[in-house]
Protein backbone atom coordinates (compact mmCIF):
# COMPACT_ATOMS: atom_id res chain seq x y z
CA UNK A 1 0.00 0.00 0.00
CA UNK A 2 0.95 3.62 -0.53
CA UNK A 3 0.41 5.84 2.07
CA UNK A 4 0.35 10.12 1.01
CA UNK A 5 0.70 11.92 4.22
CA UNK A 6 0.23 16.03 4.57
CA UNK A 7 2.09 18.00 6.86
CA UNK A 8 5.07 14.93 6.74
CA UNK A 9 7.51 17.06 8.69
CA UNK A 10 5.07 18.18 11.49
CA UNK A 11 4.34 16.61 14.96
CA UNK A 12 1.86 14.11 13.95
CA UNK A 13 2.68 14.23 10.52
CA UNK A 14 6.43 12.52 11.23
CA UNK A 15 5.55 10.26 13.64
CA UNK A 16 2.79 9.07 11.36
CA UNK A 17 5.05 8.74 8.11
CA UNK A 18 7.95 6.55 11.00
CA UNK A 19 5.46 4.43 12.51
CA UNK A 20 4.29 3.05 8.70
CA UNK A 21 7.86 2.84 7.44
CA UNK A 22 9.21 1.10 10.57
CA UNK A 23 6.25 -0.83 11.52
CA UNK A 24 4.85 -2.03 8.53
CA UNK A 25 5.56 -2.62 4.38
CA UNK A 26 3.81 0.29 2.97
CA UNK A 27 5.25 3.28 1.10
CA UNK A 28 4.66 6.59 2.35
CA UNK A 29 4.41 10.10 0.38
CA UNK A 30 5.38 13.05 2.68
CA UNK A 31 4.54 15.93 1.33
CA UNK A 32 5.15 19.07 3.24
CA UNK A 33 5.21 23.02 2.05
CA UNK A 34 7.24 24.18 5.30
CA UNK A 35 5.14 27.08 5.18
CA UNK A 36 6.18 28.42 9.12
CA UNK A 37 8.91 29.84 9.88
CA UNK A 38 9.71 26.86 12.75
CA UNK A 39 9.29 24.05 10.29
CA UNK A 40 13.06 25.38 8.43
CA UNK A 41 14.62 24.44 11.56
CA UNK A 42 12.79 21.53 12.60
CA UNK A 43 11.56 19.80 9.85
CA UNK A 44 14.74 18.00 9.07
CA UNK A 45 15.47 17.17 12.88
CA UNK A 46 11.21 15.56 12.72
CA UNK A 47 12.31 13.48 9.73
CA UNK A 48 15.44 12.34 10.79
CA UNK A 49 14.88 8.62 11.59
CA UNK A 50 13.18 8.36 8.10
CA UNK A 51 14.11 10.93 5.67
CA UNK A 52 16.58 8.86 3.76
CA UNK A 53 14.15 5.42 4.27
CA UNK A 54 14.43 3.44 0.99
CA UNK A 55 10.60 3.23 1.18
CA UNK A 56 10.16 6.99 1.75
CA UNK A 57 9.97 10.07 -1.04
CA UNK A 58 9.66 13.71 0.06
CA UNK A 59 8.13 16.13 -1.72
CA UNK A 60 8.55 19.64 -0.74
CA UNK A 61 5.78 22.21 -2.48
CA UNK A 62 3.37 24.86 -1.84
CA UNK A 63 0.65 22.34 -1.70
CA UNK A 64 -2.03 25.16 -3.12
CA UNK A 65 0.29 24.83 -6.30
CA UNK A 66 1.07 21.10 -6.53
CA UNK A 67 -0.03 19.18 -9.26
CA UNK A 68 -2.66 16.62 -6.95
CA UNK A 69 -3.47 14.70 -10.07
CA UNK A 70 -0.38 14.00 -10.64
CA UNK A 71 0.54 13.60 -6.78
CA UNK A 72 -2.35 11.07 -6.56
CA UNK A 73 -1.13 8.67 -8.78
CA UNK A 74 -0.19 5.45 -7.61
CA UNK A 75 -1.64 6.39 -4.33
CA UNK A 76 -4.02 4.34 -2.28
CA UNK A 77 -4.79 6.06 0.92
CA UNK A 78 -4.35 9.82 2.44
CA UNK A 79 -3.79 10.86 5.46
CA UNK A 80 -4.71 15.04 5.22
CA UNK A 81 -2.53 16.25 8.30
CA UNK A 82 -1.25 19.06 6.93
CA UNK A 83 -2.32 22.76 7.83
CA UNK A 84 -1.92 25.44 9.61
CA UNK A 85 -2.70 24.65 13.31
CA UNK A 86 -3.19 26.78 16.91
CA UNK A 87 -6.22 28.94 18.60
CA UNK A 88 -4.37 31.63 19.68
CA UNK A 89 -2.86 32.55 16.42
CA UNK A 90 -5.55 32.13 14.15
CA UNK A 91 -7.68 35.91 15.04
CA UNK A 92 -7.04 39.20 12.77
CA UNK A 93 -4.67 39.42 9.88
CA UNK A 94 -4.02 36.01 10.40
CA UNK A 95 -6.94 34.16 9.72
CA UNK A 96 -6.21 34.54 5.76
CA UNK A 97 -3.66 32.18 5.67
CA UNK A 98 -5.87 29.32 7.94
CA UNK A 99 -7.93 30.14 5.34
CA UNK A 100 -5.68 28.85 3.03
CA UNK A 101 -3.71 26.61 4.62
CA UNK A 102 -7.06 24.72 6.39
CA UNK A 103 -9.55 25.43 3.84
CA UNK A 104 -8.68 26.06 0.35
CA UNK A 105 -5.80 23.20 0.19
CA UNK A 106 -8.67 20.66 1.69
CA UNK A 107 -10.95 21.39 -1.00
CA UNK A 108 -8.22 21.26 -4.09
CA UNK A 109 -7.05 18.11 -2.47
CA UNK A 110 -10.71 16.48 -2.07
CA UNK A 111 -11.13 17.50 -6.15
CA UNK A 112 -8.40 15.81 -7.25
CA UNK A 113 -9.49 13.09 -5.07
CA UNK A 114 -12.61 12.64 -7.39
CA UNK A 115 -10.95 11.15 -10.33
CA UNK A 116 -8.35 9.31 -8.22
CA UNK A 117 -8.26 5.65 -7.16
CA UNK A 118 -8.01 5.98 -3.56
CA UNK A 119 -9.71 3.48 -1.04
CA UNK A 120 -9.55 6.22 2.30
CA UNK A 121 -9.31 9.81 2.36
CA UNK A 122 -8.52 10.69 6.38
CA UNK A 123 -9.02 14.31 7.61
CA UNK A 124 -7.01 15.27 10.46
CA UNK A 125 -9.85 17.82 12.38
CA UNK A 126 -9.67 18.67 16.24
CA UNK A 127 -11.66 19.12 19.44
CA UNK A 128 -11.81 22.48 18.95
CA UNK A 129 -14.95 21.94 16.84
CA UNK A 130 -16.98 20.89 19.61
CA UNK A 131 -16.45 24.24 21.32
CA UNK A 132 -17.57 24.24 25.25
CA UNK A 133 -19.19 20.76 26.58
CA UNK A 134 -19.41 19.18 29.88
CA UNK A 135 -18.78 15.93 30.61
CA UNK A 136 -17.60 13.43 27.57
CA UNK A 137 -17.97 14.61 24.55
CA UNK A 138 -19.31 11.96 21.57
CA UNK A 139 -19.35 12.43 17.83
CA UNK A 140 -22.55 13.34 17.45
CA UNK A 141 -22.57 16.38 19.57
CA UNK A 142 -23.57 19.60 18.48
CA UNK A 143 -20.21 21.41 16.87
CA UNK A 144 -20.05 25.28 18.34
CA UNK A 145 -16.37 25.87 17.63
CA UNK A 146 -14.99 29.02 19.71
CA UNK A 147 -12.18 30.27 16.98
CA UNK A 148 -11.31 30.94 13.70
CA UNK A 149 -9.14 28.15 13.82
CA UNK A 150 -11.72 25.39 14.86
CA UNK A 151 -14.00 27.28 12.34
CA UNK A 152 -11.34 26.42 9.80
CA UNK A 153 -10.88 22.75 10.73
CA UNK A 154 -15.03 22.03 11.48
CA UNK A 155 -15.11 24.09 7.38
CA UNK A 156 -12.81 21.02 6.55
CA UNK A 157 -14.78 18.45 8.27
CA UNK A 158 -18.04 19.85 5.90
CA UNK A 159 -15.87 19.69 2.46
CA UNK A 160 -15.03 15.95 3.42
CA UNK A 161 -19.09 15.85 3.70
CA UNK A 162 -20.03 17.29 0.45
CA UNK A 163 -17.04 15.49 -1.58
CA UNK A 164 -18.08 11.88 0.20
CA UNK A 165 -21.94 12.09 -0.49
CA UNK A 166 -21.51 13.99 -4.13
CA UNK A 167 -18.38 12.55 -5.52
CA UNK A 168 -17.87 9.34 -3.64
CA UNK A 169 -14.34 10.52 -2.00
CA UNK A 170 -13.91 7.86 0.60
CA UNK A 171 -13.34 10.33 3.50
CA UNK A 172 -12.88 9.89 7.46
CA UNK A 173 -12.72 12.22 9.80
CA UNK A 174 -10.47 11.82 13.23
CA UNK A 175 -10.87 14.24 16.09
CA UNK A 176 -7.61 14.98 17.99
CA UNK A 177 -7.46 15.51 21.58
CA UNK A 178 -4.31 17.57 22.94
CA UNK A 179 -2.26 15.64 21.83
CA UNK A 180 1.60 15.83 23.13
CA UNK A 181 4.88 14.03 23.38
CA UNK A 182 8.50 14.32 21.44
CA UNK A 183 8.61 16.79 18.16
CA UNK A 184 6.12 18.84 19.64
CA UNK A 185 6.12 22.52 18.86
CA UNK A 186 7.66 24.70 20.77
CA UNK A 187 4.66 27.22 20.85
CA UNK A 188 2.82 24.10 22.41
CA UNK A 189 2.45 24.39 26.31
CA UNK A 190 3.85 21.45 27.14
CA UNK A 191 7.16 22.66 25.16
CA UNK A 192 7.04 25.85 26.10
CA UNK A 193 6.56 24.77 30.31
CA UNK A 194 9.26 21.83 29.79
CA UNK A 195 11.74 24.50 28.12
CA UNK A 196 11.08 27.11 30.89
CA UNK A 197 11.46 25.15 33.60
CA UNK A 198 14.31 24.17 32.20
CA UNK A 199 16.35 27.24 31.39
CA UNK A 200 14.71 28.90 34.77
CA UNK A 201 12.60 31.14 32.94
CA UNK A 202 9.47 32.11 34.73
CA UNK A 203 6.58 29.22 33.37
CA UNK A 204 3.74 31.46 31.82
CA UNK A 205 0.28 29.87 31.88
CA UNK A 206 -2.53 31.43 30.09
CA UNK A 207 -5.79 32.00 32.21
CA UNK A 208 -5.59 30.55 35.77
CA UNK A 209 -3.98 27.03 35.25
CA UNK A 210 -7.52 25.09 36.12
CA UNK A 211 -8.39 24.19 33.13
CA UNK A 212 -8.40 20.61 31.69
CA UNK A 213 -8.05 18.90 29.02
CA UNK A 214 -7.51 15.06 28.34
CA UNK A 215 -4.13 14.68 27.05
CA UNK A 216 -3.23 12.43 24.43
CA UNK A 217 0.47 11.12 24.18
CA UNK A 218 1.33 10.72 20.59
CA UNK A 219 2.13 7.14 20.43
CA UNK A 220 -1.06 6.26 21.37
CA UNK A 221 -2.49 9.08 18.38
CA UNK A 222 -0.50 7.67 15.73
CA UNK A 223 -1.84 4.33 17.09
CA UNK A 224 -5.32 4.78 16.53
CA UNK A 225 -4.75 7.00 13.26
CA UNK A 226 -2.56 4.07 11.74
CA UNK A 227 -5.15 1.57 12.02
CA UNK A 228 -8.05 3.60 10.19
CA UNK A 229 -5.98 2.67 7.16
CA UNK A 230 -4.94 -0.89 8.05
CA UNK A 231 -8.69 -2.09 9.13
CA UNK A 232 -11.02 -2.33 7.06
CA UNK A 233 -14.69 0.19 6.35
CA UNK A 234 -14.98 3.10 8.21
CA UNK A 235 -16.19 5.41 5.02
CA UNK A 236 -17.90 8.55 6.58
CA UNK A 237 -17.24 7.65 10.25
CA UNK A 238 -16.17 10.82 12.35
CA UNK A 239 -14.08 9.52 15.39
CA UNK A 240 -12.44 10.68 18.65
CA UNK A 241 -8.58 10.29 19.24
CA UNK A 242 -8.20 10.87 22.98
CA UNK A 243 -5.93 9.97 25.44
CA UNK A 244 -5.73 7.65 28.91
CA UNK A 245 -5.91 10.84 31.51
CA UNK A 246 -7.26 14.22 31.71
CA UNK A 247 -5.65 16.98 34.11
CA UNK A 248 -5.64 20.64 34.55
CA UNK A 249 -2.40 22.47 33.40
CA UNK A 250 -1.71 22.97 36.72
CA UNK A 251 -1.68 19.33 37.24
CA UNK A 252 0.94 19.57 34.27
CA UNK A 253 3.36 21.75 35.95
CA UNK A 254 3.40 20.26 39.13
CA UNK A 255 3.95 16.69 37.58
CA UNK A 256 7.02 18.39 35.34
CA UNK A 257 8.29 19.64 38.84
CA UNK A 258 8.05 16.13 40.70
CA UNK A 259 10.09 14.70 37.00
CA UNK A 260 12.66 17.88 36.87
CA UNK A 261 13.21 18.31 40.40
CA UNK A 262 13.01 22.11 39.87
CA UNK A 263 10.69 24.55 41.16
CA UNK A 264 8.57 26.66 38.45
CA UNK A 265 8.30 29.86 38.47
CA UNK A 266 4.88 30.60 37.44
CA UNK A 267 3.25 33.64 35.92
CA UNK A 268 -0.36 33.78 34.85
CA UNK A 269 -1.19 36.01 31.53
CA UNK A 270 -3.89 36.80 29.64
CA UNK A 271 -7.22 34.72 28.89
CA UNK A 272 -7.80 31.54 27.32
CA UNK A 273 -9.64 33.27 24.88
CA UNK A 274 -10.76 31.05 22.04
CA UNK A 275 -10.25 27.98 24.20
CA UNK A 276 -12.73 25.58 25.86
CA UNK A 277 -12.45 25.33 29.44
CA UNK A 278 -12.58 21.78 30.04
CA UNK A 279 -12.21 19.46 26.50
CA UNK A 280 -12.88 15.53 27.43
CA UNK A 281 -13.28 12.63 24.80
CA UNK A 282 -15.68 9.86 24.74
CA UNK A 283 -13.50 7.49 22.71
CA UNK A 284 -16.38 4.54 22.84
CA UNK A 285 -16.32 4.54 19.17
CA UNK A 286 -12.61 4.54 18.29
CA UNK A 287 -12.61 1.46 20.93
CA UNK A 288 -15.20 -0.17 18.78
CA UNK A 289 -14.08 0.47 15.05
CA UNK A 290 -10.18 0.57 15.38
CA UNK A 291 -9.68 -1.53 18.97
CA UNK A 292 -7.92 1.91 20.00
CA UNK A 293 -6.93 1.83 23.94
CA UNK A 294 -4.97 4.47 25.02
CA UNK A 295 -1.99 2.99 27.10
CA UNK A 296 0.32 6.34 28.58
CA UNK A 297 0.15 7.86 31.24
CA UNK A 298 0.52 11.30 31.82
CA UNK A 299 3.20 11.12 33.92
CA UNK A 300 4.75 8.56 31.53
CA UNK A 301 4.01 10.61 28.40
CA UNK A 302 5.63 13.60 29.86
CA UNK A 303 8.57 11.85 31.07
CA UNK A 304 9.47 11.09 27.52
CA UNK A 305 8.67 14.73 26.64
CA UNK A 306 11.28 15.95 29.01
CA UNK A 307 14.03 13.35 27.56
CA UNK A 308 13.69 14.71 24.08
CA UNK A 309 13.97 17.82 24.78
CA UNK A 310 16.59 17.70 27.20
CA UNK A 311 18.23 17.07 23.97
CA UNK A 312 17.19 19.56 21.93
CA UNK A 313 18.06 22.30 24.15
CA UNK A 314 21.71 20.20 25.04
CA UNK A 315 24.37 18.98 22.88
CA UNK A 316 23.11 16.09 21.91
CA UNK A 317 22.22 15.86 18.28
CA UNK A 318 20.70 12.75 18.03
CA UNK A 319 16.83 14.13 17.80
CA UNK A 320 15.04 10.57 17.24
CA UNK A 321 12.70 8.99 19.41
CA UNK A 322 11.61 5.49 19.25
Amino acid sequence: MRILITGAAGFIGSHLSEYFLYETEHEVVGVDGFIREELHSIGTRNMATFLNHPRFRLIKANMLELDWAETLKGIDVVYHLGGIPGVRSSWGTSFEYYVSSNILVTQQLLEACRSASITKFIFASTSSVYGEKFGKVAEDAELKPLSPYGVTKQTGEQLCRVYRINDGVPAIVLRFFTVYGPRQRSDMAFHRFIRQLLTGETVTVYGDGTQTRDFTYIRDCIEGTAAVALQPGMIGETINIGGKERASVNDVIQTLERLTGLQAKIRYSGTTRGEPKHTWADISKARRLLGYEPAVTLEEGLSWELHDLKKLYGSSSNFGFK
